[in-house]
């Protein structure tokens, strides 16, 4: 068998170069949700200090239930917005990496059967059950890739399709 070693290379180096931009956007990312936990933690922080000091001026016990019944809304409301916003990091995160893997994938998939196909036209005479077992194994493997995507990209629907009613709309 011939083997085509820039065929080869350009390939190693496309998987290479793509796995170079998902670290970037896995940090990218990572670094979004840090920002995120940040202004998350200042807000609360500032927001219990301001209801701390609202309770401690509390001249009665009847006052101080209804200033905590007041403070709930504030805390509901905080808690609507993080979970808005971090499920929009993970969305677009999710869908960055599933369209470079999916484009990875297929770029990689045609380098590979053309790599094949050149290979086993220089199969010795005689081989012809091997080469239809090698293009059997090659058929079969995209399959069961192709139906994994299936699965996995159903599996996110049915996940979105869960999520998305239970966060609330961002109000205004």
């Amino acid at each position: 068998m011939i083997y085509n070693n820039d065929t080869l290379m350009a390939s190693q180096k496309a998987s290479v170069e793509a796995f170079s931009g998902l670290t970037e956007k896995a940090f990218s990312s990572f670094e979004k949700l840090v920002q995120l936990n940040m202004s998350t933690v200042k807000a609360a922080l500032s927001q219990s200090l301001e209801s701390l000091q609202t309770l401690a001026a509390a001249k009665d016990a009847q006052s101080v239930v209804a200033l905590q019944s007041s403070l709930m809304q504030p805390l509901s409301e905080s808690a609507s917005a993080y979970s808005r916003s971090l499920y929009e990091l993970v969305s677009g995160a999710s869908a960055d990496l599933v369209s470079t893997v999916e484009s990875t994938h297929a770029e990689s998939k045609k380098n590979v059967a053309a790599l094949l196909e050149n290979s086993l036209k220089s199969a010795p005479a005689g081989s012809e059950a091997a080469v239809a077992a090698i293009r059997s194994a090659m058929t079969a493997g995209n399959e069961a890739v192709e139906s994994a995507q299936k699965a996995a990209k159903q599996a996110v629907k049915l996940v979105e399709s869960n999520v998305k009613p239970a966060t609330p709309a961002k109000a205004g």
